[in-house]
């Protein structure tokens, strides 16, 4: 069959032979259909090759790899922490103050983990986010963004104290992944309050808390605990006895990081913060028994 007219037949191939079907007025059958279907695949536009890797993920991988293997080479030549409690008690000893100091109590924990380190539960040593901002900080001339955990900040105390640079704070996030794994949360925040300094001459939240308010560390209210926090980062410039309004706002700034990782409500931090302080700037020992000294 030659052209499939109105009417006509088209011969369409099936199982065992063909088998004929009306055909549409005008269009080609048989060989000539088969044909034209050839020259329409022929013509028809060519797909695109699919896109190649991203060099940007590609420079990405590698950073990672390049990152991870730093890591390794820092986790080599940094020294272990097996001693980290021995020399927490050689500062305290270099300082006065006993070792260990007393307990470290929840609200004092509470604040410290919210201003400075709010991962602390749940990151090995180290805070990627944390740790980005301080990179884009660095490249673009910004001051520090904040990216030392509270590992990196005790490692700085007692592995690095006096120096400073980029080598070093590679050299304390080492040490503080090794912090991580060698020791509990609990010992760590206990190490890390007996040797932080808060301002006035006081050495460990012990001696803090009874110079300051004359109070024990256990009897610390809201405000006195979120105000010691608030001191680590600047003890001298943020010291209450000499510097009030500086220390208030850091105290305000912890309640509200209290209030943002769901500790307190808005209406308990607000009450802690019109609570009164009762600094009293004594003697470190002066509410410490003398058979706890």
């Amino acid at each position: 069959m030659g052209r499939c007219a109105d009417g006509a037949l088209a011969r369409r191939p099936v199982p065992g032979g063909y088998r004929a079907v009306p055909g549409r007025p005008g269009a080609p059958c048989g060989p000539r259909r088969r044909a034209a279907r050839r020259t329409r695949r022929a013509t028809r536009p060519a797909q695109a090759p699919p896109p190649l890797a991203s060099p940007h993920r590609d420079h990405s991988v590698l950073a990672g790899t390049g990152g991870a293997l730093a890591l390794g080479g820092l986790f080599l030549v940094t020294p272990s922490v097996g001693d980290a409690q021995a020399r927490a008690q050689q500062l305290d000893r270099r300082h006065h103050v006993a070792y260990p100091g007393p307990d470290v109590p929840a609200r004092f924990a509470a604040s410290l983990v919210s201003t400075e380190d709010h991962r602390f539960y749940s990151e090995p040593g180290i805070d990627p986010f944390a740790v980005g901002r301080l990179v884009v900080g660095r490249l673009s001339g910004r001051p520090d963004q904040g990216g030392a955990t509270l590992y990196q900040q005790l490692a700085k105390m007692l592995y690095t104290p006096g120096r400073s640079g980029i080598a070093v704070e590679a050299e304390q996030v080492s040490l503080g992944v090794k912090l991580a794994l060698a020791y509990s949360r609990p010992q760590i925040l206990q190490m890390y309050a007996d040797v932080a300094y808060f301002g006035n001459g006081y050495y460990g939240l012990g001696a803090a808390s009874c110079g300051y308010f004359g109070v024990r560390a256990a009897g610390l209210s809201w405000p006195q605990a979120a105000m010691l926090a608030g001191l680590v980062q600047a003890p001298t410039a943020d010291n209450p006895i000499a510097h009030l309004a500086a220390a208030r706002a850091r105290e305000a700034h912890v309640l509200g990081r209290l209030v943002a990782t769901g500790r307190l409500s808005r209406a308990q931090a607000a009450r802690a913060y019109r609570l009164p302080l009762r600094l009293v700037g004594g003697h470190p020992g002066a509410c410490i028994s003398p058979s706890a000294r």
